[in-house]
């Protein structure tokens, strides 16, 4: 790959990888991505729950949204995940960072007009952010078919950069009695919590 690409990173380059070993599982483990286009001119970022199933990445959304009316003309973005791991606590302010894995991505959106393959998109992304739950809730209707639009883009121009470990100090400041080290970040599900309507109904399996 040329080192003029913009999957290149232009600092710490030995952090990046191109790998759909490394790549696919960061997306699959995000819940969220960022879409970045140009409209007018005018730049936009937009955040929207995603999914990967094999080699494309899949959104969804109203089919009067201008956001989605925008990309699905094809339009190049760049989409960006990242999953924060860590921070990192050095010895000097200037040290201090965090651990992290990200992606990110170049493509164009193509959209899905199967009904069956767009419906196919809805479980998918219904499994990733409530597994298991599809085939326990209210059929979805062909009117919530119609009235979404599903959008696909391929994964074929990609990187990951990830920062793992402890800090990196001066060499001057190894010997200072400056506490150094990471502090570790997770990001779980805490327990399910029913609405009014739900006090009475037992939470399903799939929720623990």
């Amino acid at each position: 790959m040329a080192n003029n690409s913009p999957l290149v990173p232009s600092r710490l380059a030995k952090r990046a990888r191109f790998d759909s070993e490394t790549i696919y599982p960061i997306l699959d483990e995000a819940l969220f991505c960022t879409i970045a286009y140009a409209d007018g001119n005018k730049p936009f970022t937009i955040p929207t729950a995603f999914v990967r199933h094999e080699k494309k990445i899949y959104i969804h959304g109203s089919v009067g949204s201008h956001f989605i009316r925008e990309i699905e003309k094809g339009i190049p973005v760049c989409i960006s995940v990242t999953l924060l791991d860590a921070i990192v606590v050095a010895k000097s302010a200037f040290h201090h960072s965090v651990n992290y894995r990200s992606v990110i991505l170049f493509s164009k959106a193509e959209k899905v007009e199967d009904p069956n393959e767009k419906t196919n998109v809805f479980e998918w992304l219904t499994h990733k952010i409530v597994p298991d739950s599809w085939h326990y809730l209210r059929p979805i209707q062909e009117r919530e078919v119609m009235k979404t639009t599903a959008l696909s883009f391929r994964i074929d121009e990609a990187s990951a950069k990830i920062r793992t470990g402890m800090p990196v100090d001066e060499e001057e400041d190894l010997g200072l009695p400056i506490w150094s080290g990471i502090i570790p970040l997770k990001h779980r599900r805490m327990p399910a919590v029913p609405d009014a309507l739900s006090l009475n109904i037992p939470i399903p399996a799939h929720l623990f």
